[in-house]
């Protein structure tokens, strides 16, 4: 392989022919030639993943989603920057699947540690990281499903003084935090910023899920204007299954999703409630 030649040359050379299960040609390209040419012309991998995308040749790994998105919906996700906040149940999974779907840029803020309590919903838990950084054990994670993907790891509390600074690169802002105070902040902040804002929580059996855009009702529709809130959510009393913030974050990640990609209708000015223990799924009207 010449070392002068461009990236673009690389790419054609490596890439190879594929006829998908529907019968159509389209030329991938594996792993292995992705990182060999990143290191060949010292480009990142997520530069390299797009030139590929750009010349129709699609990463081995997002074969399973051009079939979805297209081509130009991968594009617009690997150029995409996704902001969570908490990395716990909610936001764990939110990162796990944001990763594999192939955002681009993430940023990840969350100033707590893993406990054992944690364990039993929070798939980024595991009993050697007790005692490490939420952040931290996610950012390492995500390089471990898609190397492609950049983290930023913010290990901070969220408050109203730096919030706007944490998220103002992001184009879509998912909740995975725990306590409606700390969502009035980011969604007041999301709002200012005019960035659309996913809101997941959950509560035992139910779960519910919002999209907000700039100028939608939003919380404060559903959750009214009391300046007296817990610094805890109902969670904590009602507890949290393995299975309810994992329902809830898949589909908070179909909502960033369908905004990056344009695809789709986005859930907003109604909030989706789901019992899982009796099997109904509610639409509230906004």
């Amino acid at each position: 392989m010449a070392k002068g030649q461009p990236a673009h040359i690389l790419i054609h050379k490596l890439s190879k022919s594929l006829v998908t299960p529907d019968k159509k040609k389209i030329r991938v390209i594996d792993l292995k030639s992705v990182r060999l040419i990143a290191a060949k012309k010292r480009i990142p991998l997520r530069g390299i993943e797009i030139s590929c995308l750009e010349q129709n040749v699609v990463p081995m790994r997002y074969i399973r989603s051009i079939g979805t998105v297209g081509i130009e919906g991968q594009l617009k996700l690997l150029r995409s920057t996704v902001a969570v906040c908490g990395a716990g149940g909610l936001g764990g999974t939110v990162i796990e699947l944001l990763a594999r779907a192939g955002v681009g840029r993430l940023i990840i803020i969350d100033n707590d540690k893993f406990s054992e309590s944690n364990f039993n919903r929070q798939i980024m838990a595991a009993e050697a990281d007790l005692g490490k950084s939420k952040v931290k054990v996610a950012a390492a994670r995500v390089k471990k499903i898609n190397s492609a993907v950049e983290v930023s790891a913010v290990n901070k509390t969220i408050n109203s003084e730096n919030i706007k600074k944490l998220i103002i690169d992001a184009g879509v802002v998912l909740d995975g935090l725990d306590n409606l105070r700390t969502r009035r902040v980011v969604a007041r902040a999301c709002d200012e910023l005019k960035i659309p804002f996913v809101h997941g929580a959950i509560a035992g059996w139910c779960g519910q899920l919002l999209t907000v855009f700039p100028g939608d009702k939003g919380l404060n529709a559903i959750c009214g204007l009391s300046a007296e809130e817990n610094e805890y959510g109902m969670e904590t009393h009602t507890g949290n299954p393995a299975a309810t913030p994992a329902v809830i974050a898949a589909w908070e990640v179909q909502e960033a999703i369908k905004i990056i990609t344009g695809i789709g209708t986005p859930i907003r000015n109604r909030l989706i409630f789901l019992d899982f223990a009796d099997g109904n799924v509610d639409e509230i009207a906004l």
